[in-house]
């Protein structure tokens, strides 16, 4: 373990785990969402208003509401991996469950902002960096059942590396190229 200072978007150091020592683990994995919501939102904040409410081909939704569905999932993909952290299982949480999920949000959120996605963005990825980096390589290596695996026992690190911290890139790759940017 290493001490680090964790730091939000605009440098400023932040408060909430300065006096904690931060697993070197747990602190890449934080940087490596960082990362990926940074250039989710650089590449979001410079298209334009026709290009943000454009659908995408086999998804059908708005590539807005694909920027604020990334957003509005890290707290719930943080909440699976905490959950595997304490060593219990996922239960529940089925592809189907998820498209159901995923449908809801795009009919909810057809109209949306880029400011509010953007915002919510910001937010929820700090959160979740700040989440990442307040677990131990023990919680990052604890493993349990997992319904959206088959019940596959599968460990936290693997859960936020398939979720949370891979989300941004995956929906990134896709909305360059449905907009051939």
């Amino acid at each position: 373990m290493t001490s680090v200072v964790p730091q939000d978007p605009s440098g400023t150091p932040e408060r909430s785990l300065s006096a904690k020592t931060v697993s070197q683990r747990s602190n890449a994995l934080a940087e490596r969402l960082e990362q990926g919501a940074s250039t989710l939102a650089a590449f979001a904040s410079g298209l334009t208003d026709a290009e943000w409410q454009t659908r995408v081909a086999k998804d059908g939704r708005r590539v807005g509401v694909i920027v604020h569905h990334v957003a509005s999932v890290y707290p719930i993909e943080i909440q699976l991996a905490q959950t595997l952290a304490a060593g219990n299982p996922v239960t529940g949480v089925t592809m189907d469950g998820i498209h159901e999920m995923n449908a809801g949000h795009a009919q909810t959120h057809d109209a949306i902002t880029k400011e509010t996605a953007l915002e919510l963005l910001r937010r929820n990825s700090i959160a979740a960096a700040d989440a990442i980096r307040a677990l131990s390589d023990d919680e990052l290596d604890r493993a349990a059942p997992a319904s959206l695996y088959s019940d596959a026992p599968v460990t936290c690190q693997f859960m936020l590396e398939d979720h949370a911290v891979r989300h941004s890139y995956h929906h990134l790759a896709r909305l360059r190229a449905a907009l051939k940017r």
